[in-house]
């Protein structure tokens, strides 16, 4: 079964920006989906409440990989809350479409970037460290939009 993938797509597949690892990130997550077999793992350094630096490492399909690309780009030099905010639709517009079938990789992205940041946030001890926490499991959270990731 073929895909039809922008430009912009398989340009970040081809050629994702910001991949790697960051020395001495202040924030880590890694998200796994049994269902399609992708992985993401994404490293951030926050200072002053801008994501300074940004790097990824994604193990899965041409829209999980172009996807988390596009989101390091995305937010790199922005604000945390506006990291916070963006939804895999802004993803899949920036990217000029993804696949029905696809959505759910932006998806993924999104919710390693989260929960990346919500790891800054414990480290930093900007907010308290729920019992349940671990930043290396899908944990099913909600975000601001009441969207399940």
């Amino acid at each position: 079964m073929g895909f039809e993938y922008s430009k912009k797509v398989m340009d970040n597949f081809l050629k994702p920006q910001n991949m790697g690892k960051i020395k001495n990130p202040n924030g880590i997550a890694e998200i796994g989906s049994p269902a399609c077999g992708d992985i993401m793992h994404m490293e951030i350094k926050v200072k002053n409440n801008i994501l300074k630096d940004i790097k990824f490492k994604t193990f899965g399909c041409a829209a999980a990989i172009a996807s988390t690309s596009i989101i390091t780009q995305m937010v790199k030099g922005k604000s945390l809350e506006y990291a916070e905010k963006l939804t895999m639709k802004h993803v899949a517009e920036e990217l000029k479409g993804l696949p029905k079938i696809k959505m759910h990789c932006s998806t993924m992205g999104i919710q390693t970037l989260k929960k990346a940041i919500k790891n800054y946030k414990i480290n930093a001890r900007l907010i308290k460290k729920p019992t349940d926490w671990c930043p290396k499991e899908n944990n099913n959270e909600q975000d601001h939009n009441g969207e399940t990731y």
